[in-house]
């Protein structure tokens, strides 16, 4: 199943960015929510 949400949010993260730099901030967006979620 956590496969299928990392998937999910892969291919949503490449769709959602036209260049490199766009990469990056979702990247970094995704980190933070990543640590955000491990905090609680």
């Amino acid at each position: 199943m956590k496969k299928l949400v990392v998937l999910i949010m892969a291919i949503a993260l490449l769709a959602g960015c036209n260049t490199i730099n766009g990469l990056g901030k979702d990247v970094e967006k995704l980190g933070e929510k990543v640590q955000g979620a491990s905090k609680k």
